[in-house]
């Protein structure tokens, strides 16, 4: 449908979210086949129902590599890579710990600790052997489990957005459920083109901290408020510690990830949580098409810089502050 801007909205609810196609020529046929594609892209890395992909992979642990195709093996080479670098929380050898905790999938209580003592043998991402001749992926024990959901709405925003460039798409914008990927500018914008939104912890959708001003970027949040349960006054979300295989608890409440690429969005907001502001913002230095923001449970909001984005706070409980 037009909006005032000349834009055209299309929409459906996949992957258990919203998902958002925003066009600037009305097209519902290339809408449809976008829909059909993350419904596809979906289909080969779900671990929730059989027959896909990583299921597979997942179904014969412990007892032999599994072919798949090349799309799906680079994905699970990065992740790997992603997984290794120290001082985070992204591993995507935590399907285990996924499971038993069950955060936002009707899991209220926390673990017996016999529980996770026994599951973290089985989420060490090293134990995961990978075949390039052969595309296939190894499993090393039994209950081993990968699990891509922290990285594939990025991969499939990223794949969308290469699709739409196919068709002759050159201002597009794809959000999916929070994966935001945008395609050049909006039609007479001027530097920053797109506007996201970033939410206020704990509060609807549409109440926001501020705005991210953008131009062909992806924006990706994480936060603690996405997934959790309450239980004795205590907060449980859905981000775990690897190393102790409960929620990691430190001063953030989200982070936001600015960045080329979506599926570094997804990486790197795990990632930067993990590590916290400090640490994070330091390791940014090292990228040069990659930026946060990162808002605490203290009401402070920081950027790691601002050369990819503009930000404007309109929450005046929240202060910008530096790291």
């Amino acid at each position: 449908m037009p909006e005032d801007a000349g834009s055209y909205r299309y929409s459906a609810v996949m992957m258990g979210s919203p998902i958002l196609l925003k066009l600037f020529q009305p097209d519902e046929t290339l809408a449809r086949r976008v829909f059909q594609l993350i419904k596809q892209l979906e289909n080969l890395l779900t671990v929730n129902r059989s027959p896909s992909q990583v299921m597979a992979i997942n179904q014969a642990a412990g007892r032999h590599a599994v072919s798949v195709s090349l799309p799906v093996y680079q994905l699970i080479k990065l992740a790997r890579e992603a997984s290794l670098i120290p001082g985070g929380c992204f591993n995507f050898a935590i399907g285990p710990l996924v499971k038993r905790w069950k955060i936002g999938f009707q899991g209220h209580s926390v673990p017996p600790a016999d529980d996770i003592a026994r599951l973290l043998p089985l989420i060490n991402p090293r134990d995961i052997e990978l075949d390039d001749a052969t595309q296939s992926v190894f499993l090393r024990h039994v209950g081993m489990e990968i699990d891509l959901g922290a990285i594939a709405k990025g991969w499939i925003a990223d794949r969308v957005q290469d699709y739409l460039r196919q068709q002759g798409v050159d201002q597009a914008l794809i959000n999916l459920g929070g994966n935001v990927q945008t395609l050049g500018s909006p039609p007479h914008a001027h530097r920053w083109n797109w506007r996201v939104g970033l939410q206020k912890p704990f509060a609807s959708r549409e109440t926001l901290i501020g705005t991210i001003d953008v131009a062909a970027m992806s924006v990706v949040t994480s936060g603690v408020y996405e997934r959790f349960f309450l239980l004795n006054g205590h907060h449980y979300h859905h981000i775990l510690d690897p190393a102790t295989g409960y929620p990691l608890d430190n001063e953030l409440l989200s982070v936001t990830v600015v960045s080329r690429r979506s599926v570094d969005g997804d990486i790197f907001t795990t990632l930067l949580y993990g590590m916290g502001i400090g640490r994070g913002c330091q390791m940014l230095q090292g990228y040069t098409d990659i930026e946060a923001v990162f808002v605490t449970r203290d009401l402070r909001v920081i950027c790691s810089s601002r050369r990819l984005f503009d930000f404007t706070l309109t929450d005046k409980q929240y202060r910008m502050a530096s790291d």
